[in-house]
């Protein structure tokens, strides 16, 4: 999907915060946003590979990464009735 189709809800700039504290910050904001897209900017090095996998194993779509600007547009999973 085209960056240019994606409008977030809402966006997020984590700068170069570390992984264990931006899954915890992260999960905070995807889950007060139900089926609703996020763009977060996240500089930390490890960034690359864990929010992809953070993805994988909680049910979010990550629907694109630019890794130039850092950026990672989601949207955050519906919760099962």
């Amino acid at each position: 999907m085209p960056v240019s189709d994606i409008a977030p809800d809402d966006s997020w700039d984590a700068g170069d915060m570390g992984c264990g504290e931006l899954v915890l910050h992260l999960r905070g904001k995807l889950l007060a946003m139900e089926g609703k897209v996020l763009k977060l900017v996240a500089r930390d090095l490890g960034a690359p590979a864990d929010i992809p996998a953070y993805c994988r194993m909680t049910g979010h779509q990550l629907l694109h990464v630019d890794p130039a600007a850092s950026s990672y547009w989601i949207r955050a999973r519906t919760k099962s009735k």
